[in-house]
């Protein structure tokens, strides 16, 4: 048993009934750097059972204080992230950071409402999650409290207009916020001290990438993230990797691919519905969610280019 397990198990008999209420089995965590711990989300459509626990989550252990980065799909997801962190750790979380406004990361920050932190957000994210909250609460009020309010979809209060640095007591984090790619409101998060990347949904492993934002704007960032030099990145969805610029190429491919195909569509005057079946499909068999994910891309592919 590692150090990291022997403080889990030390926990789990000291505080039993609060980890059986909060904590579930098969709730993944590693610690892939000192200090960084990780949950990997779940292949899963958001249509499924098990929506509400597809992004990679986690939290950064400072000397002073931590920081959560992205906290679920779901209050509950969120609480049993809450439970990793005092599984670890007795430090105060003084920081909640919010990579963009998807539901699956934005959801679980009820959780940590009263540990009174600040919670993070690209400069944009408190507008986004006000337009977003009333479909969230009609959506997703399953994966809130009962009654679900408005009130549960917590939103920031600090916010990043291009860079902010966040002190954890003798660990820095360097926040980034982008411009349109992914949705309007992507940030990422740099540990200086482990060389860890969390790079919100600007980058997906296996699972297909969903745009919410700019197709050429998110191969402009794409472009930028791989000439960062990191020791380990941490994707929105799917695997960790210590090389950056080789896992963005598969989904650079099928951006490119979406980008041209869709240009070539509409040169022909062609619909999308002849689109869907028709861009990039050579990359069909490389991604998971391919028929649930890609005809919303085409269809916002087709309003952005059409005014290119």
């Amino acid at each position: 048993m590692g150090v990291a397990e022997s403080r889990v198990a030390v926990w789990l008999l000291a505080f039993p009934l609060a980890c059986a209420a909060a904590v579930r089995d098969g709730f993944n965590l590693s610690e892939p750097a000192p200090g960084v711990f990780v949950h990997i989300g779940r292949p899963l459509p958001l249509d499924a059972p098990g929506h509400d626990d597809i992004a990679n989550l986690g939290f950064i252990v400072g000397e002073t204080c931590v920081a959560v980065i992205d906290t679920g799909g779901s209050i509950g997801v969120g609480r049993e992230l809450r439970a990793s962190v005092a599984a670890h750790t007795s430090l105060p979380i003084c920081y909640v950071i919010n990579t963009h406004v998807h539901v699956d990361h934005v959801l679980g920050n009820a959780a940590f409402k009263n540990d009174k932190p600040q919670f993070v957000g690209h400069k944009t994210l408190a507008d986004a999650i006000a337009r977003n909250r009333d479909f969230f609460v009609k959506e997703y009020s399953g994966d809130m409290d009962s009654p679900p309010t408005g009130a549960q979809v917590v939103g920031p209060d600090l916010l990043v207009e291009h860079n902010l640095t966040l002190d954890l007591g003798g660990r820095q984090l360097a926040l980034r916020a982008w411009p349109k790619a992914h949705t309007d409101c992507d940030l990422t998060v740099y540990d200086a001290h482990s060389g860890t990347l969390w790079t919100g949904d600007l980058l997906f492993r296996g699972r297909l990438p969903a745009l919410d934002g700019s197709l050429k704007g998110w191969l402009a960032a794409l472009d930028e993230l791989a000439r960062m030099r990191v020791r380990l990145a941490v994707p929105g969805h799917g695997p960790l990797t210590g090389d950056l610029a080789a896992a963005i190429i598969p989904e650079r491919l099928y951006l490119q691919a979406l980008q041209q195909g869709v240009r070539n569509e509409l040169s022909q005057a062609e619909p999308p519905e002849h689109a869907i079946q028709h861009v990039a499909a050579a990359e069909k068999s490389h991604w998971l969610l391919w028929d649930a994910v890609h005809p919303g891309n085409v269809a916002r592919a087709y309003q952005e280019i059409a005014w290119e």
